[in-house]
């Protein structure tokens, strides 16, 4: 599958990566520091607190068994709402806040990807649009599930076998995006916290001409 020739949506930021690579502390902290900078802003993340991304959770808990490809489809509708539904991303763009969100497209082409083949993931995701910015949270599977250690009960798709396919599907996305005038910038996830943060800050900074201090404590 190929994005290319998506018109990427202005202000819309996103961050991806394996689960552990750390896309929701920064999530929050790069909402603290558009907030400091008094710049309007939305962070959200996949799947949604709506129906069909509760509905997600359960399944991914264990909760719920589906086939891969009703979780696949799942994913889309969550998505499709959260883009295009009252008070999702699209509406807030146009009232120009900046929009920040842990996970999008690109997960559902790694994780549904894996789980169901890539064919089915690629047609669901086939007409959404991509971001301005995607960062990428680089960190090795083994790494990022050993933060993952303290957790009393992880997720179906963390496990290392799993995960290790997800990173290569990632990689995969992501050349797949060659062409399509999103701005990739891959992470070193394996930075520190305020390291990581600094980067992201900076380049949030220089690609919407903001000025976002870093203030992690």
């Amino acid at each position: 599958m190929t994005l290319a020739g998506h018109e990427p949506l202005r202000r819309f930021v996103v961050l991806e990566g394996v689960d552990g690579a750390g896309t929701t502390t920064q999530l929050r902290l790069v909402g603290e520091a558009l907030e400091r900078a008094g710049a309007p802003y939305w962070t959200t993340s996949e799947p949604t607190d709506e129906p069909e991304g509760r509905l997600i959770r359960r399944i991914l808990s264990g909760e719920l068994r589906r086939d891969p490809g009703t979780l696949a489809r799942l994913f889309a509708a969550d998505r499709n709402e959260h883009l295009r539904g009252s008070g999702g991303i699209l509406e807030r763009l146009a009232l120009g806040e900046i929009v920040v969100c842990d996970r999008y497209v690109l997960s559902s082409l790694a994780y549904q990807g894996v789980a169901c083949g890539p064919e089915l993931p690629a047609e669901l995701n086939a007409g959404f649009p991509l971001p301005e910015l995607l960062f990428y949270f680089d960190l090795p599977p083994a790494q990022s599930l050993r933060r993952l250690g303290d957790r009393e009960r992880l997720d179906i798709f963390e496990e290392l076998p799993f995960q290790e396919r997800v990173g290569a599907a990632y990689n995969a996305a992501l050349a797949s995006c060659e062409g399509s005038g999103m701005r990739i910038v891959r992470i070193d996830a394996s930075r520190s916290v305020e390291e990581v943060n600094r980067g992201i800050l900076d380049t949030i900074s220089a690609s919407l001409r903001l000025s976002l201090a870093d203030d992690v404590e």
